[in-house]
């Protein structure tokens, strides 16, 4: 028995076939860079509001949070690069904040009576 060439390209698979034809149980990855990109941009926002809020409360804990996730943000280049670097600049605000209270008070809290 000989086997012709159409017999032999019915045997085996070409080399070139793609991996869904060879494998059809495979189920496909899942895209990476959406998530990233959405974990991205809710750093930016989570910076922003963090650092906003870091002006009124809590100076030192949120104004170093919200420099670091807008850092965060920005190296995982987010779709928002203005609220990250709002976020970047409002975070270094509070630590200037939290400066002046303690220089001119002497103390790290402050209230609008006089």
């Amino acid at each position: 028995m000989t086997l012709t060439l159409t017999d032999r390209a019915r045997t085996s698979a070409p080399a070139s076939a793609p991996a869904s034809e060879a494998a059809p149980d495979a189920v496909p990855a899942p895209a990476p860079r959406r998530a990233a990109g959405r974990e991205a941009d809710g750093l930016a926002v989570a910076s922003f509001v963090l650092g906003l809020v870091g002006l009124l409360a809590f100076n030192l804990l949120l104004g170093p949070t919200a420099i670091v996730m807008a850092l965060l943000s920005l190296a995982r280049r987010t779709r928002r690069p203005g609220r990250a670097y709002l976020g970047l600049a409002l975070g270094a605000a509070d630590l200037v904040v939290l400066a002046v209270l303690v220089t001119v008070n002497g103390t790290v809290s402050w209230n609008l009576g006089g």
